[in-house]
């Protein structure tokens, strides 16, 4: 590891400054960032919690995390690998059998009744590392089974959110009367796996996701405001969710807080990306995985299950499919890691596109948040914004804070 004083004073500043930036501009109405090294913790809290003023920014705020949910949920899974409870191998017809025998499109763009049986088992494994054979294509956007996800309400709800509706059982019972679209481990696909996963670990709990989640990784993390909604008490530190409009920049709210999609307790718990959190409670996490698996003096993964998470686990071929989309969604230039390999629920840097160095790893999320934790700095940077992307603002502010943090750096 690389020597870990922490953070120069005038790199905080200039931190401070370009991000100050982004929100005089009025793009960004607020943002909260923390950054941590070698015991050092930074925090910014700029701007305001709505678009046209009011209550500022504050370190509690909680944000909607979106698809930066998905580090968090996967640790779930993980506990119970370390219980050996799941196994990486196993076939998951055991607890999920709605996806037993499973049907594999002859085209993944393709008409849905020409298929083939598949060669085996959906596996463990499959579903953690995203290569289980279904999820949201964008390298396939026209073809007949991605209107399939949402015609048949795998996917999206009556007023466009994106999440899932219906209850687990419900969900995979929709999404059982689909075929795969390509054969087990054969391609990485995005998002669906994430949120099978959280159906199978409750399968093999007998518990809710949520609940198992809570009880075994956020409560002894200490991640007292995390979970997939915010309650009553809470909600006032929850800003309106921003989606600008592409042309005009006028600030559309695409979900406010009080009565919005996360005001209440969801029918799914999203492990793909229903997870509200502040700054604090995802630095908990990230710093756990930084420290092997322990937090304080308590263990909460093993640290081979961490390094499981944390390193590279595609094939060449399921890269080249990781690759693919992400230049897929290159237009949309955000994130810190949206090209890279691939763990468990989140992106590893397997080579160097930008300022962060191999071996980060962690995600970002579609409402306008950011994690990544650095092993080889010993660093965590975690920025929240209210700003979806749908336009380029909130992407510019992630990849000038990540650019301005590793010049903070003081060695």
């Amino acid at each position: 590891m690389n020597g870990n004083n922490g953070f120069t004073a005038s790199g905080l500043t200039k931190l401070h400054d370009v991000l100050a930036r982004h929100v005089d501009s009025g793009k960004i109405p607020g943002l909260v960032a923390l950054v941590s090294r070698g015991g050092q913790t930074h925090v910014e809290a700029i701007g305001t919690m709505r678009h046209d003023g009011g209550a500022p920014m504050r370190r509690d705020t909680i944000f909607r995390m979106a698809s930066t949910t998905k580090p968090v949920a996967a640790s779930a899974a993980m506990v119970l690998l370390d219980e050996c409870r799941l196994r990486l191998h196993d076939p998951i017809d055991q607890w999920l059998p709605e996806l037993a025998d499973r049907q594999v499109l002859k085209a993944p763009d393709g008409p849905l009744d020409e298929t083939v049986p598949a060669f085996r088992p959906i596996n463990v494994r499959d579903v953690l590392t995203s290569t289980l054979g279904l999820g949201l294509d964008m390298t396939a956007r026209t073809a007949p089974m991605m209107a399939a996800f949402f015609e048949r309400g795998v996917y999206g709800q009556a007023d466009g959110w994106l999440l899932p509706e219906p209850d687990p059982d419900e969900w995979l019972r929709r999404l059982a009367t689909l075929p795969l679209m390509y054969q087990p481990g054969e391609r990485w696909l995005y998002n669906l796996g994430d949120d099978l996963l959280g159906i199978l670990v409750a399968r093999v709990t007998g518990r809710p996701f949520e609940d198992f989640l809570r009880e075994r990784v956020l409560e002894p993390l200490g991640m007292h405001d995390t979970g997939f909604h915010v309650p009553g008490d809470k909600i006032h530190r929850l800003p309106p969710l921003y989606a600008p409009h592409p042309e005009t920049g006028e600030f559309l709210v695409e979900d406010p807080a009080e009565g919005g999609h996360h005001s209440k307790p969801p029918a799914f718990a999203s492990g793909g990306g229903g997870l509200d959190s502040t700054v604090d409670d995802y630095h908990a996490y990230f710093r756990m995985l930084l420290d092997g698996g322990k937090h304080g003096g308590e263990r909460i993964l093993s640290k081979p299950a961490v390094e499981l998470m944390t390193t590279n686990r595609l094939t060449p071929g399921q890269q080249a499919a990781r690759d693919a989309w992400a230049n897929s969604i290159a237009h949309l230039s955000y994130g810190t890691g949206q090209h890279g390999g691939w763990g468990f629920g989140m992106s590893v840097r397997v080579h160097r596109t930008d300022y962060a160095p191999l071996g980060q790893f962690g995600w970002d999320g579609g409402a306008g948040t950011t994690a990544y934790a650095d092993p080889a700095n010993d660093l965590v940077g975690i920025l929240c914004t209210q700003v979806g992307m749908s336009t380029p603002d909130s992407a510019r502010v992630m990849h000038d804070f990540w650019t301005t943090l590793y010049q903070a750096i003081d060695d």
